[in-house]
């Protein structure tokens, strides 16, 4: 997440209202949309229309051609998703932060690694000020950029393109990317307002004049613009530094993964409807995924996955003795990480400890 912060507008701090109790009945996925809207018949074949034409989509593979790590029998599903801080549109730059900051950047990434099976998941977080080696890469336009070493790893989505941050998790992890998926500052927030906001336990006391941001520790309801400060607060957790807020950001992403599996959206199609809208109008996929028919058949496919047994790691870093405002990849924990990712097995515990950790 980058130092702008969001400002949501002075607000006290409160106590949310016990979070209403989980409904029983089927999982919920954009699956179940896809069945609610084709099963109304031809009369609602624009809304389908309308939800599919806003996906907008990256062709990965052909962008990146032949010089990937291989696809291993084992190796499940990696998806690379990124929190972009566009400025692009009226809300993006609003939310922002104004005018003053030009262009994106990956605000936040998680690589989300789903074993054969698909009963479980694990995502691991890559800090934006880690310094990587950037590799060749050609934008969408076709010019070419230079591979360049030690460069913040939030900044190679600004100067080559969303392809360019596959090419270069792929490269310091060895790990093939199946999918990527990419909402912005809007789309954030919005599918935050459209499913009723999302209850958090803070886990200290935030005040944050950068941002606004006031909270009390334990259970808050969050609406999106709060929602939004809160998983980009810097100055309001740890030591100030993006290290310090990952932690929020992960927990808040199990949260919300839960309200929405939570909610009976069977019960509600115009409630579904707003839902997928808000979903879908800010999402940038890989081209394979790029319609709500592709969508709604991986989500089905990882029906099994309970949020609440998803594991969330940083990717393990340490403080860069050149820039101490910087970090770098850890030895040997984040090798051990991505090894394990690679081959599908466990974790080992040690490649969990990160020896920079933001607190």
């Amino acid at each position: 997440m980058s130092n702008d912060e969001t400002p949501p507008g002075p607000r006290a701090s409160r106590r949310a209202a016990k979070p209403r109790k989980r409904r029983r009945g089927l999982k919920i996925t954009l699956g179940v949309l896809l069945v609610l809207l084709l099963a109304t018949g031809g009369t609602l074949y624009w809304l389908y229309s309308q939800l599919d034409g806003n996906i907008k989509g990256v062709d990965i593979n052909k962008a990146l051609g032949e010089d990937r790590p291989e696809k291993l029998p084992t190796s499940g599903q990696n998806l690379l998703v990124l929190g972009s801080d566009s400025r692009a549109g009226a809300e993006n730059k609003e939310l922002g932060g104004g005018g003053s900051v030009s262009g994106a950047r990956s605000d936040t990434a998680m690589v989300v690694h789903i074993p054969e099976g698909r009963s479980k998941a694990v995502a691991v977080s890559i800090p934006r000020d880690t310094l990587v080696t950037r590799p060749e890469c050609v934008k969408d336009d076709g010019s070419t950029v230079a591979g360049k070493e030690r460069v913040m790893f939030n900044s190679v989505y600004a100067q080559a393109g969303p392809a360019c941050v596959v090419k270069t998790v792929e490269k310091m992890s060895g790990v093939r990317v199946d999918h990527y998926l990419e909402i912005n500052f809007a789309g954030f927030k919005d599918l935050v307002d459209a499913i009723g906001g999302v209850t958090v336990d803070v886990p200290q006391d935030i005040d944050d004049k950068a941002s606004g941001l006031h909270l009390a520790a334990g259970p808050q309801k969050l609406d999106g613009t709060e929602s939004l400060a809160y998983v980009r607060t810097r100055h309001g957790i740890g030591d100030g530094s993006d290290l310090g807020r990952i932690g929020l950001q992960q927990q808040f992403l199990m949260a919300l993964l839960s309200e929405v599996k939570s909610q009976d959206l069977l019960g509600s199609p115009a409630n579904s409807y707003k839902i997928a809208k808000s979903a879908t109008q800010s999402l940038t996929t890989d081209s394979s995924l790029a319609s709500l028919t592709s969508l709604a058949e991986f989500a089905r496919s990882m029906n099994g996955v309970d949020p609440a047994s998803m594991e969330t790691i940083m990717l393990p870093v340490a403080y860069d003795k050149v820039d101490p405002n910087r970090v770098i990849a850890s030895e040997p924990q984040s090798g051990q990480l991505w090894k394990a990712i690679r081959e599908d097995t466990t974790i080992p515990e040690e490649a969990k400890k990160s020896p920079a950790t933001g607190g």
